[in-house]
């Protein structure tokens, strides 16, 4: 929430660091009750900011729904980098991505879901915008795995007969589950077990 000094800014556009702000709770918000299930009201109250200033910042719900979901990714792209950053092999950073999902569908993090996944559900069908910036998410996803594979197959990591394609759609389409099966509450020792277990997959 926005200090009294920034709460005191009602007119103008709010700075940077506070739409950043905003937009990571908006993000809590859309994560929990969907797009749908949102109101401004709920953004205005979660936000920190009023109704003028949203509205300063952003043309309507939507607009920031795409703003939040761009936040979204944005961060969640940083924090995977991380993790792949200390992972030396191309099977080594296969794991990194299946331990970060297996581990984002865990705790409070599991049982509110995924943003993305929730766009591609609720919206994606029928929003053109939402639709591009889901699929621009998974094909960009999709290929960062097939890297890893062709990767680990040249550094000896993964063996040769696997098809990149195929290995890459069946990891990535464990991620998107593991994060749906989140959301009635997992145990983090049972959602890394099936992580490491798809790992047979690169034998």
């Amino acid at each position: 929430m926005p200090d009294s000094a920034t709460s005191s800014r009602t007119a103008g556009r709010p700075r940077e660091f506070e739409i950043a702000t905003a937009l990571d709770a908006a993000i809590v918000v859309f994560t929990e009750r969907g797009y749908h299930g949102t109101s401004i009201t709920d953004l205005k109250a979660c936000m920190g900011l009023t109704a003028g200033s949203i509205y300063k910042a952003f043309k309507d719900k939507k607009a920031i729904f795409l703003a939040a979901f761009d936040r979204y990714k944005q961060v969640r792209a940083a924090l995977l980098a991380e993790k792949l950053a200390e992972a030396s092999t191309g099977r080594a950073q296969v794991q990194a991505i299946l331990h970060f999902y297996a581990d984002a569908a865990c705790g409070e993090t599991g049982r509110r879901g995924c943003l993305a996944i929730g766009a591609a559900v609720e919206l994606a069908l029928f929003d053109a915008d939402v639709a591009k910036r889901v699929a621009r998410s998974h094909a960009a996803l999709l290929a960062e795995i097939e890297g890893f594979i062709v990767k680990g197959q040249a550094d000896g990591s993964v063996s040769g007969r696997v098809d990149p394609q195929a290995a890459a759609l069946s990891i990535f389409s464990f991620l998107q589950g593991i994060r749906i099966a989140g959301k009635s509450g997992q145990d983090p020792g049972r959602t890394r077990a099936s992580a490491d277990a798809l790992l047979a997959l690169l034998d």
